[in-house]
Parts: structure tokens; sequence; C-alpha cells
């Protein structure tokens, strides 16, 4: 039987303390995972439906086969399992400004650790995702599909240095990092925003915001993430 509750790990880093925790939920009568950044929680097991369907829908958007993907957080893992579940990837380049969240995935402290760390297509990187995306494009940062989960939206930011990421010229730096034929996708807690797909269409000829919806079970009811997905890059 699991402990009712466990800090699997705890750093000091540059964006404060983060830290990973267990805790058994009796009444749901499952291990739940928890991230927490200081006195805020930024991720938990229990709610993985819509990290999911970011690596799904960002990479239905794409055609062909041997795919390089680029997935922008790292977190509990949900996105880059999912993303590893589609044969027509061929690469995957999961980039996470934190050290710490890297160490707990190569220990294989999380759920979906093992599938990532021992698939050969993997490759986890610390870097700033964002800083990356400035980048001019070298030959080893052009990518068929970038999956971003890093903000809890492009409103509500973890680090106001990513600010930036969120503007037209933001995302015009991030799409000279895709291949011709790639997607951009973005996970974020919010519901649809109109200016965030305004912004999107100044950059690509298709943009769409996918609502996710998902069970609560510590509500009873219903919640949702967004998920916009945008192609087709305008010259």
């Amino acid at each position: 039987m699991s402990l009712r509750f466990e800090e699997l790990a705890w750093q000091e880093t540059p964006l404060g303390e983060v830290s990973l925790r267990r805790r058994h939920d009796p009444a749901l009568d499952v291990d739940i995972y928890e991230v927490k950044l200081g006195d805020e929680f930024l991720m938990s097991s229990l709610f993985p439906v819509a990290e999911i369907e970011l690596a799904h829908l960002g990479l239905a958007a794409v055609d062909g086969n041997a795919l390089n993907v680029v997935v922008g957080g790292l977190g509990l893992g949900y996105t880059a399992e999912a993303v590893l579940t589609h044969e027509r990837v061929a690469a995957m380049t999961v980039v996470d400004a934190l050290d710490a969240v890297i160490d707990w995935h190569q220990r294989e402290l999380l759920p979906v650790s093992t599938p990532i760390v021992t698939d050969a297509r993997t490759r986890l990187v610390h870097d700033d995702f964002f800083a990356l995306m400035r980048r001019p494009p070298a030959s080893d940062s052009i990518f068929d599909a970038i999956l971003v989960d890093i903000d809890h939206s492009p409103r509500h930011l973890l680090n106001e240095n990513s600010a930036g990421f969120y503007t037209v010229e933001g995302i015009r730096q991030a799409a000279a990092h895709l291949a011709p034929g790639g997607a951009f996708a973005l996970w974020s807690d919010d519901p649809p925003d109109e200016a965030y797909s305004a912004v999107l269409g100044e950059v690509f000829g298709t943009v769409e915001a996918h609502v996710v919806s998902f069970a609560n079970p510590l509500t009873g009811g219903t919640s949702a993430n967004t998920v916009y997905v945008a192609s087709t890059v305008l010259g």
C-alpha cells in the first residue's frame, strides 16, 4: 500500500523551490503525483487528458513519416509519452528549463518516465525553451511539430520572461523552426482566447482552438482545457 503522502524530490531552482510529491487519495483509491513551484501547484497526474491531447492534436495536423518533434516542457511527462505512441515520430526532443524535472524522469520516479527515457527516439535537453525559439534556427532545431505546455496560458505566465513568446513576433520566431508543412500546438488552462487565436492567425493560415473536456473527480463535474493548433506558415 502506498504512503498517504510522500515527497519524492525537492530542489532549489532559479524559478524557486520545485518539489515532486505523491499522495494516495483514499476516496479515489489512486496515487496522485503533483508538482509545486514554491507554494503554487503546477500540475497533477489526476488531469492528464489535455496534455495527452496536445500531442495527438498537434501531430494530427502534420502529414508524413519520420517526424521530428520538439516538446516545450517535460512536466509529468504525459505529452512526451503520448508523442512516442505515434509510430510516425522518428525523433523527439523535450526541452525543460528545470534540470530537477529531467532528473525525476531519468530516475524513473513518475508513472510514464520509463517509456520516455528508455525510448531511443527521446532526447531530454536542459535549456530555456523560449530562448531556443528566439535563436535563429539551426539544422538541428528544425521540427515537424512544436508542442508547448509550460505556462498556465498565454495570459497567465510562470515567469514574465516568456511574455514575448505569445506575441506575433514571438510566434514568427517559433514558426521559423518549423519544417514545411509543420504545425505548432499549445496547451492552455484557460478557455479559448480570441485575441491569442488572432496572434496565431497573423503567422499561420489555419488556427483551431480545441476545447478538451474531461471528468473532474474532485468536483464530480467536468473541467476543460484548450489546445491551440496552428499550421500553414504564411509567407
